[in-house]
């Protein structure tokens, strides 16, 4: 039954400030990117790129539009005239470059992927089409009917055909100005961008259970081909490798790493409802970097990870220098005992001008189990009017208890470009909650994509019963194996090891003679099939000093004993 409460939406917009967007959002996402501007002639210039249809997944498609604008983010005016160089790179290789004109500022390029290329250097077989426009030389122009998204099927736009998005990953779409405001006039100093758009592509593998049962399992990769897919039947974890460079410049550029993993609601371990871990290299990442969408197919449940740069910036710092000359990135799921959710209010949204109902609504989820004096994940979901997920929605919300007083607010990081971006329809936000009672909770949608498209933007509200909980203050992040045991005096092993005053097969076989004598308790852990002439990585040597310094806890202490035994450098014997 939806839930709306009447009399709210005046409330409400007192609560949230409503600003008039003109966007200035960067930082690529799946089909769509726009540049950090560059000052120009008093203006604050910027390219956007973005594809049709924006969920690209190889084999699906036969011709892909590529739109990219030019103009001024202070007042949202695209240039004219506009004669662009656009380079289309993909793990270094070279696939396309070529000028291109455009009369009023928004150049469309129609690509027609082709796999079929035997040269070495894949731009070589890109073909072009389109005309020489007399007023730009050497870039293409066709005349005829301008382009809109309504007319992309019968408007004039030079074409592309060649090794472009026939296979799945990152590519960069470079675009050089050469000219702008007149076709004659060449700038001074080319305006340089990089935008970023993800291709998907589908892998199928399948998994054995302890029982000989095979269960299908499919990865939608937007980043680079997977492999080294493991099932681990210890934990029911699914494990896979893909390429990626964590050189430090690099990271920096990448805004998220974006995998899907599909799997049967009928497989138990991962029915509908379940928890997740992830981790990234041996690192866990935040609880809201894994959403699970059991909403878009009735028998399969889609666990994505949504990697962003501020984790995985965390994560290369975790694990230290020697980790940027790592080209691989393990992604590693792991399903939890408990149920994700027990407790959901569903609630219309209405604008904010006469406040009738726009064609969304919200839920708004949280495992009943927590409570009180506690920090609860509440998990945000947004529904287009006929069910389906509405997705790159960018909102805000406010919590306030039965006196109406604040308990929380957030409308993400950048002042500029105001909300929570939710890529995928769901977000996973964690509201520490003082006390027992009732609770609301008012969100507002600015708007989905890059343009913050007001189509389904407003505002609406829910009241939720918050009760004590029995879980305690640490139940946000539930664990599926028993808590770590660890003598203090251990630290000054670490700390010695740390500094070189005793050696790494000493530091190991200490740590052995403890996890045998039941010293040392740690998780149960598979037993990899290395040697103990293995190099212990750097990372775990500094984890060392800092647990012995006390700015790690004893659980990440644990992670670099565990990452020991897994990779086979210390054995345990039974």
């Amino acid at each position: 039954m939806l839930y709306r409460l009447f009399g709210l939406p005046i409330a409400i917009i007192g609560i949230f400030t409503i600003p008039a967007l003109i966007p200035d959002a960067f930082g690529h996402g799946l089909g769509g990117d726009q540049a950090e501007p560059i000052s120009f002639e008093g203006m604050e210039v910027t390219v956007r790129t973005d594809l049709t249809p924006s969920d690209i997944t190889i084999g699906e498609i036969n011709d892909v539009n590529m739109k990219i604008r030019f103009f001024d983010t202070l007042t949202d005016t695209t240039l004219e005239k506009v004669t662009y160089r656009i380079e289309i790179w993909r793990s270094g290789d070279l696939l396309a470059r070529n000028l291109f004109y455009d009369l009023d500022g928004r150049l469309d390029v129609e690509i027609r992927p082709d796999a079929n290329c035997s040269e070495d250097e894949l731009w070589r077989c890109s073909v072009f089409g389109g005309s020489e426009h007399v007023s730009a030389p050497g870039a293409l122009y066709v005349f005829g009917e301008a382009c809109t998204d309504e007319n992309l099927q019968t408007c004039a736009r030079p074409t592309i055909t060649g090794p472009i998005f026939e296979k799945g990953g990152l590519y960069n779409i470079r675009v050089d100005i050469e000219g702008a405001t007149s076709p004659r006039v060449q700038l001074a100093q080319l305006l340089s961008y990089d935008t970023f758009v993800s291709v998907a592509q589908e892998q199928d593998f399948f998994i054995q259970t302890a029982n000989a049962e095979e269960i299908p399992v499919t990865v939608k990769t937007y980043y680079d081909d997977v492999e080294n897919f493991q099932f681990d039947t210890f934990d029911s974890s699914i494990s896979f490798d893909m390429e990626f460079d964590w050189s430090p410049d690099y990271v920096n550029l990448v805004e998220v790493v974006h995998e899907e993993v599909r799997v049967p609601k009928s497989f138990v371990p991962y029915e509908e409802g379940k928890q997740f871990q992830g981790f990234v290299n041996g690192i866990e990442v935040d609880q809201r970097a894994l959403l699970n969408d059991p909403y878009s197919y009735d028998d399969t449940n889609v666990i994505h990870f949504l990697i962003t740069n501020a984790e995985l910036t965390r994560i290369n710092q975790s694990l230290g220098s020697d980790n940027h000359d790592s080209k691989v990135m393990n992604l590693k799921l792991v399903p939890l005992d408990e149920v994700s959710k027990s407790s959901t209010k569903k609630f219309y949204l209405v604008d904010t001008a006469n406040f009738e109902q726009v064609p969304a609504t919200v839920s708004v989820s949280w495992n009943g189990q927590h409570g009180a004096n506690d920090e609860i994940p509440f998990e945000f979901t947004f529904f287009k009017e006929d069910g389906q997920l509405l997705k790159d929605v960018r909102y805000s919300y406010a919590a306030f208890d039965e006196n109406n007083d604040e308990v929380a607010r957030y409308a993400g990081d950048d002042p500029n470009n105001p909300g929570i971006l939710s890529t995928e329809g769901i977000d996973i936000q964690r509201i520490f909650v003082p006390s027992e009672g009732q609770m609301r909770i008012d969100v507002l949608v600015y708007g989905t994509g890059l343009d913050y498209d007001p189509t389904y933007s407003g505002i609406g509200s829910a009241l939720v019963e918050i009760g004590p909980g029995t879980h305690g203050s640490t139940a946000a992040l539930p664990s599926t194996t028993k808590e770590a045991a660890i003598p203090e005096w251990i630290k000054n092993n670490a700390e010695w090891w740390a500094d070189g005053a005793i050696d790494d097969a000493s530091f190991v076989q200490g740590i052995q003679f403890l996890i045998k004598e039941d010293i040392l308790i740690i998780p149960p852990t598979t037993q990899g099939s290395g040697n103990e002439s293995n190099e212990i990585p750097e990372w775990i040597k500094n984890n060392a000093e800092w647990w012995a310094d006390g700015a790690i806890d004893d659980a990440s202490f644990v992670q670099g004993i565990q990452f020991l035994i897994k990779e086979g450098i210390m054995r345990i014997q039974s």
